[in-house]
């Protein structure tokens, strides 16, 4: 989901009212980020609490390559990473992930090898329908063991959108806040549904529901279940021990517009890019008699920082044997404060832009290639901006080009190299960088080998439903990321 796609960001149709009531009762973040622009980086990166250039999700295939974790990934989540649900059981919380986990398929990589109690969903997006000979239908899983395949077992119309998932996802997590509620045990719900990545979809109630189409149908849905929890936990009588955050995992996907693409309100370029509309997300905290209601939050956050945040809350430290990324928002969410602090665009193993207060300095700038611009393929329709959404890789490591965000969101305008205003600000941007650098120890890369043999074969309990499929031989070859 885009910054823009939410009532309370300045989207114009208004249909998510659970969310803006959210945002009314808690706290909106106005420059919260993602690790990210892409899908399991981001993932990585907030229950890690580090860059994904520290925790192995990225690749070093080619330069500046955004990867994730498709069927034939070898690599995943690796064993030497600390996973927020890992540290919260020192403090007696049960764990739940609900919908897309994406970090890896492979035994090994299981959520619940990494601190989860409970699963249900998939490891893998929800792309498909595919022919069980050449790629397997993604699994859909309750806990260890698979109970169904995406389009077989749970059916996803693409013709007319039709999905009950997000029903699915919304009952899983009412059942577990009651049941942990009556077991009167800490919890940890982590609800990553995914409804708005295309393909998209919708419940039949949904559908046909919304001005902006079957995305904005999704949107809606999506909305509905956030309100359903967040009244679940006040009729319960727990929402004044329940810390609520809603965010995304990288902005809204402009490839798919205008049918399933959303909204990233003012900002440049969308999911792939390391422009705001990329990067920037919508994000509410709500905590009904702590979080002040109404309040309006220009600390820059990021995703990292809710791993930070979550041990703080649990009365727990963030472990002191490798560096957090994420740092703890309590002071700003609780007292108002700010916190200064840079954010770091990276894609794959570049340190693409930095942003420090409301200056932003690109050290590299590529939206795609032409090759791949040329197929239709373009992250920023309707948007460039000359000399800053390339489409070859540019350097300016020597130059940046800086904006100011506050007067130029859209960033359209760089500034004058020659101004005073562009040296001071670079001067500023130039220590933090150089002080990032020196405490860089890049990660073992995940996502450098694809093998067919790893995909969605015989996932666990296929056995027992007389799903498992034949296992093709292991050809391990680098991966491709074009992007």
């Amino acid at each position: 989901m885009g910054w823009g796609d939410l009532g309370a960001f300045g989207e114009p149709s208004k249909e998510t009212p659970n969310l803006d009531r959210m945002a009314a009762e808690g706290m909106l973040f106005l420059d919260f980020y993602t690790a990210s622009p892409l899908c399991s980086p981001s993932r990585a990166a907030l229950l890690t609490g580090r860059l994904p250039v520290r925790n192995g999700f990225y690749t070093t295939n080619g330069h500046a390559r955004n990867a994730y974790t498709p069927q034939d990934i070898v690599g995943g989540i690796p064993d030497s990473e600390l996973l927020l649900p890992e540290l919260l059981k020192k403090a007696g919380y049960i764990n739940k992930i609900i919908g897309k986990w994406h970090l890896g398929h492979r035994p090994q990589f299981h959520p619940l090898k990494h601190g989860f109690d409970e699963w249900f969903g998939s490891p893998n997006c929800h792309f498909g329908p595919y022919d069980n000979r050449e790629r397997p239908n993604i699994p859909v899983y309750r806990d260890w063991e698979m109970i169904g395949r995406y389009y077989e077992d749970f059916k996803i119309d693409l013709k007319t959108g039709e999905a009950n998932l997000t029903q699915l996802y919304l009952q899983e997590a009412l059942d577990f806040i009651s049941k942990q509620q009556a077991s009167q045990q800490p919890f940890f719900l982590y609800w990553a549904i995914d409804a708005t990545h295309a393909p998209v979809y919708a419940s039949k109630r949904f559908l046909g529901t919304s001005q902006r189409g079957l995305y904005g149908d999704a949107v809606r849905e999506i909305d509905d279940s956030v309100g359903k929890i967040l009244n679940h936990l006040q009729k319960l009588g727990i929402s004044e021990n329940t810390f609520v955050f809603f965010t995304s995992d990288n902005g809204a996907a402009l490839i798919s517009a205008p049918k399933q693409g959303g909204s990233n309100g003012p900002f440049l370029c969308g999911k792939q890019t390391t422009f705001e509309g990329g990067m920037r997300e919508p994000a509410i905290a709500w905590w009904p008699g702590r979080i002040p209601a109404g309040g309006v939050s220009h600390q820059l956050g990021n995703v990292m920082d809710l791993f930070s945040t979550s041990l703080s809350l649990a009365g727990l430290q963030p472990p002191s044997d490798r560096q957090i990324d994420g740092i703890d928002l309590l002071p700003v969410i609780l007292q108002g404060q700010l916190i200064d602090r840079p954010i770091f665009y990276y894609r794959g193993n570049e340190l693409m832009a930095v942003r420090a207060g409301l200056y932003k300095a690109h050290y590299w700038t590529w939206s795609n290639s032409w090759e791949e611009h040329s197929k239709g393929i373009d992250f920023c329709p309707g948007q460039s901006v000359s000399g800053v959404t390339t489409h070859t890789q540019e350097e300016h490591t020597y130059l940046p080009l800086l904006f100011h965000l506050g007067r130029d969101p859209g960033e359209k305008f760089p500034l004058s190299f020659a101004s005073e205003e562009y040296q001071r600000a670079l001067e500023h941007i130039s220590g933090l960088v150089q002080q990032h650098k020196a405490t860089l120890v890049p990660g073992q890369p995940q996502l450098n080998v694809c093998d067919q043999a790893v995909m969605n074969w015989s996932p666990p309990g296929c056995e027992k439903l007389g799903k498992c499929l034949k296992v093709p031989e292991s050809d391990p070859k680098k991966c491709s990321w074009p992007h």
